[in-house]
């Protein structure tokens, strides 16, 4: 089963950031290719195929109801004897029908648009409805006003609220005065264009019209796809329990998804009558999106398609419904699909060193008491500055480095972000522990500890420096006497102490709300060292003769694997470490699972007519 299925509208937020930081401007040098459009063929694009698929017929009597013809314009052809891919409720796939979208669909109305989207994503996806799926289209305000009065009657354990508070924070997304589930609820509520709810069996359709809430067609498209998944396919999930794991299983569900919403958008380019979706709009406002949490999520959706593409172009939709049995294991097979299905992640191992006053919270319920937020996650974090700032900041990774543009310079409608970042390609595997003291409930003074594993010691110092880079951004200094050690100031929002330790392929973060509770928090961070004090001579060093380019220079300190304090450090064979790791049944959090995004709206207003008709029109 799954979690409610969102939709992502690809173009109307990636575009909308990219005129926030001027991203259209870099040059066309810097591009991904164009496009091949064999590879992006639609599997019904031929007039050949067309009447090919719709002669194919399934056990089952043909519907009685008959919703298109009410609002029949005499030109529908007439109903099978037996149920076909293809047709649906009475509607064929290419049947026009008269419907009024500017005050709204009325129920007579309504009813005929999904019968014949059902009949458009049976005959893409070659799969056939068991059973008509209940939609109702709602204003983006009754749907903030019901998610809020959702969230008032729904109660959280102190545990997971500790849990997600730190683990957010460690991503450097939300900041320690924040509620992480208060901000991880607005971020979803102001993106959310529709969804699939599996538990109630239907669909809602998120409309940005206040007055008059109008269908978006590829919305439907994909929300009726997720229930056909629901009725036809089944994700075998091995890990849900983790941002990471469900990231990752969600690159088949909405990856297949999006793809079948491009081979819907493709056919109403080429000819279909479709209700596509109105410019501007209201919506949930730039700031109720807190970009790391966003951008995480994000990542099934940008790279899913590509991922599903490649299997289908090499096998058609029976190579992709056999993924649904061997689902993507890590965002990494997801981001880089050559990895799928062999390389999974790298063993890690894990043993808790802290002292008596510091706790990892236990959920309960047999839920796992660490995080993973794999390749995906860490890109993320490294990318957030840049959309959080408006593209002005740009720390580690500039928009040249994660938006993929067609030879044109235009941001790609299909996989619009790259999370093969420099410093997060040779992602191994990450855990990360939060911990806690009996106070914490009460002044959110809580601490981490974040194991990573890299594929090599290079790929491990790439993400360190990117890593301390990007604390020094958010205001980090090093602190003397301690090695590899900062502190971020009280009052910025990640004001903490930090502690970056590398040995080897492996990097372990501790994190405290002081210096001297790194080590409390994991024995043996944030060593002390010695200073060195100059040697003193008898007379003053002359003055050299040499040229400026003669000048010595001073040697570079020393990096964390050459640091004296390395006998100290954790490494990936450490004997006295619990062993790999072994998810629990339960899931991390309540809040946290079913990602989904729509159309930001208020990112949205900032989108170019043109644009918006490039991918809707």
């Amino acid at each position: 089963m799954f979690d409610p299925y969102m939709r992502s509208a690809l173009t109307a937020l990636v575009v909308g950031l990219v005129a926030l930081s001027a991203v259209a401007a870099l040059p066309a040098a810097g591009a991904a290719p164009a496009d091949d459009p064999t590879t992006h063929r639609s599997p019904i694009d031929t007039a050949e195929s067309v009447t090919n698929a719709t002669d194919a017929t399934v056990d089952s009597a043909a519907s009685s109801h008959d919703a298109c013809e009410p609002v029949a314009n005499g030109t529908q052809r007439d109903n099978p004897a037996s149920d076909r891919l293809g047709w649906e409720n009475g509607c064929w796939y290419d049947d026009p029908i008269d419907v009024t979208r500017s005050d709204g669909l009325n129920d007579t109305e309504l009813d005929a648009v999904v019968g014949r989207s059902m009949a458009r994503v049976e005959q893409i996806r070659e799969l056939e409805f068991e059973q008509t799926v209940p939609v109702e289209i709602v204003s983006r305000e009754s749907f903030r006003e019901s998610r809020e009065s959702d969230s008032e009657n729904t109660t959280t354990s102190t545990a997971n609220y500790l849990h997600q508070n730190v683990k957010w924070e460690a991503l450097l997304s939300i900041g320690e005065s924040e509620n992480a589930l208060s901000t991880f609820e607005s971020t979803q509520t102001a993106t959310i264009g529709g969804f699939y709810n599996f538990a109630q069996d239907r669909i809602v359709i998120v409309s940005e019209n206040t007055t008059a809430p109008k269908m978006d067609e590829i919305t439907l498209s994909q929300e009726l796809f997720h229930a056909l998944q629901d009725q036809k396919l089944r994700v075998s999930y091995d890990d849900r329990s983790t941002r990471e794991g469900n990231s990752a299983s969600l690159g088949i569900v909405e990856g297949d998804g999006n793809l079948v919403d491009r081979f819907y958008g493709q056919q109403c380019d080429a000819g279909w009558d479709c209700l596509l979706p109105e410019e501007g709009g209201g919506g949930g406002g730039s700031d109720s999106i807190n970009y790391g949490v966003y951008l995480t999520q994000f990542q099934p959706y940008s790279d899913g398609p590509k991922f599903v593409r490649q299997i289908y172009n090499a096998g058609g939709w029976e190579a992709v419904n056999a993924v649904y049995e061997n689902p993507p294991i890590s965002t990494e097979q997801v981001i880089h699909p050559e990895t799928y299905p062999d390389e999974g992640p790298a063993e890690i191992t894990f043993t808790d060193r802290s002292s008596a006053e510091w706790e990892i919270p236990d959920l309960g319920e047999g839920s796992v008491d660490y995080a993973r937020f794999g390749q995906a996650g860490l890109s993320a974090m490294f990318m957030r500055p840049v959309f959080e700032s408006g593209g002005e900041d740009t720390p580690v990774v500039a928009p040249v480095d994660f938006y993929n543009l067609t030879d044109t310079g235009e941001i790609s409608d299909f996989d619009p972000l790259n999370y093969a970042l420099e410093p997060t390609d040779g992602w191994g595997n990450d855990r990360l522990y939060p911990y806690a003291t009996d106070e914490s409930a009460d002044t959110n003074e809580t601490g981490y500890v974040w194991k990573t594993v890299w594929d090599s010691e290079a790929d491990a110092a790439d993400f360190v420096e990117g890593y301390t880079t990007l604390l020094e951004y958010y205001g980090a200094q090093p602190v003397d006497g301690h090695a590899d050690t900062y502190r971020i100031a009280d009052e910025e929002p990640f004001g903490d102490a930090f502690y970056v330790n590398a040995s080897g392929a492996t990097v372990t973060l501790v994190n405290a709300p002081t210096v001297d509770a790194l080590s409390a928090v994991r024995a043996g961070a944030a060593p002390e060292v010695q200073t060195p004090t100059p040697t003193p001579t008898d007379a003053p060093t002359p003055t050299p003769t040499a040229s400026p380019t003669d000048v010595h220079t001073p040697t570079d300190a020393p990096t964390p694997t050459d640091s004296p304090t390395g006998s100290m450090t954790d490494a990936p064979t450490e004997t006295d470490e619990s062993g790999p790791e072994t998810p629990g049944p339960g899931t991390e959090t309540s809040s946290d699972s079913g990602p989904g995004f729509g159309v930001a709206a208020a990112v949205v207003a900032l989108l170019a007519a043109a644009a918006l008709a490039r991918r809707r029109r």
